[in-house]
């Protein structure tokens, strides 16, 4: 970690402009999962411990494209970030222009305010410079605490850190540590574990890790390619046509290192309650059945690999672990991470579905790490420079 973090900056007396991530999801006006205003918690409670003058927080929600969308205001999360930080978090209902300096004006001493939508202007997805400018004369300083942002180009991570002075907030600063340190100094041995539906959108990441890991363990919809890539028929199973030649490729280069699926649990219909039975890789899928799961072969297999490991990331679920009957394989693999993590092994969660999968099985608590950014811990984990933390200040 080469940036300058909330740490290294006075921000007594100071308006402190933070960009979080809280795009989160909503049940009507309620937020359904609030893990990532929790995250943030932590960075907000440190700079309310240095006495700024007002703590003014932004973020985006959803794909409103430049449009005022009642239904993606981010007037619930204030009273939901209230409740954790024990401070009274009022909400402005423009993020520029006068009625966000009439709502910063009106804060106590040391008041924290969340501003409305920052995606309700199509400056923000543009990285406008002009609205960029209009987002930094709300503070004298920025702190980046998005990570799930971060490697996106956009107006309030980008373009402010180019007029404001700008360090990452206690929550960037762990992302980073964790998924840089598990690709540049991991301790041994090292194995991913990538699922999820699609080969195409991981060809970098298995690139990338291919070359570091012990073990690279594939599961979910993006198995089906590699094993129609082999020839096998997979009937009704979710496979990219368009990345075949590219999974060919991969299982011709990746040596015993990538490992597929030893059975898989299929179904005859993507429902909750379909039929379903377990047949093993050499296997066609039956016509009209798909594939839904791991077996339990696998996931013995797998639970075997992971034994011992010092250091272990997952992004992907196994399966449609969204329905009980095709949880098993993600929701084993959480508990074998759980149980390695108790071993001392260092364990990173990649964010999106398989941080939902580790909260839904009850383990989330008892990783070393799950990340806030499912597009962002994959590029990192490709190698690549996220344009949010590439412009923060040096040490």
């Amino acid at each position: 970690m080469n940036k300058m973090t909330v740490r290294d900056v006075d921000l007594e007396g100071r308006r402190v402009l933070v960009r979080v991530d809280f795009n989160v999801p909503l049940d009507g006006a309620s937020i359904s999962d609030d893990t990532r205003i929790r995250a943030a918690a932590p960075t907000i409670a440190y700079i309310l411990s240095r006495q700024p003058r007002a703590v003014i927080l932004m973020s985006h929600l959803g794909r409103p494209k430049g449009e005022r969308k009642a239904e993606l205001s981010l007037a619930p999360a204030a009273p939901a970030l209230s409740a954790m930080i024990g401070e009274e978090v009022r909400f402005a209902p423009n993020c520029i222009g006068e009625e966000a300096w009439a709502a910063i004006a009106a804060l106590p001493e040391g008041g924290v305010i969340l501003l409305e939508n920052t995606r309700f202007h199509g400056g923000e997805t543009q990285n406008d410079p002009a609205f960029a400018r209009r987002l930094a004369e709300l503070g004298d300083i920025f702190i980046n605490d998005a990570f799930g942002a971060a490697h996106r180009a956009h107006a309030s991570n980008v373009g402010v850190a180019n007029v404001l002075t700008a360090v990452a907030g206690l929550l960037l600063e762990k992302e980073i540590d964790y998924l840089a340190t598990a690709l540049e100094e991991p301790q041994r041995p090292f194995v991913a574990i990538l699922g999820g539906a699609k080969v195409s959108g991981k060809i970098e990441v298995i690139g990338a890790l291919l070359g570091k890991v012990d073990h690279l363990l594939i599961g979910g919809g993006m198995a089906n390619t590699f094993f129609a890539a082999q020839g096998r028929d997979m009937a009704d199973s979710l496979v990219e046509a368009e990345a075949l030649e590219i999974a060919r490729d991969i299982l011709a280069s990746a040596g015993d290192k990538l490992r597929l699926p030893l059975d898989q649990r299929i179904a005859d219909a993507f429902e909750p309650n379909a039929n379903q039975r377990v047949i093993g890789a050499a296997d066609d899928v039956p016509a009209g059945w798909q594939s839904l799961d791991i077996g339990p072969a696998t996931i013995e297999a797998y639970g075997a690999a992971l034994r011992g490991a010092r250091t272990i990331v997952w992004n992907g679920p196994m399966g449609v672990f969204e329905m009980p009957a095709f949880a098993k394989g993600t929701f084993a693999l959480a508990k074998a991470l759980a149980t390695e993590t108790a071993n001392g092994a260092t364990t990173i969660i990649g964010g999106g579905d398989s941080a939902a999968a580790a909260e839904q099985a009850g383990l989330a608590d008892q990783m070393s790490h799950v990340s806030t950014g499912g597009g962002a811990s994959l590029e990192l984990l490709e190698g690549k420079a996220l344009p949010g933390i590439a412009v923060l200040a040096e040490r």
